[in-house]
């Protein structure tokens, strides 16, 4: 199964991030797809999510769940 080509997505990081290297990149190819990447490998793999799936992590993140 294929999604969406990633190659001309907007890809973005969060102001958070500075101008660290070490950071997750998000675009939204199409309306049904949050597409994540590595920063330090912006031509490897990349994961898409539904925007649900995108909401869930962010809530996650944001009560802690994965530390930091």
């Amino acid at each position: 199964m294929t999604g969406p080509s990633l190659s001309f997505a907007a890809w973005r990081k969060s102001s958070h991030s500075g101008s660290s290297d070490n950071c997750v990149e998000v675009a939204s190819p199409t309306r049904h797809v949050v597409a994540i990447r590595d920063s330090k490998s912006p031509h490897g793999l990349g994961l898409g999510l539904s925007p649900l799936q995108w909401r869930a992590f962010l809530d996650r993140v944001k009560d802690g769940v994965y530390g930091g």
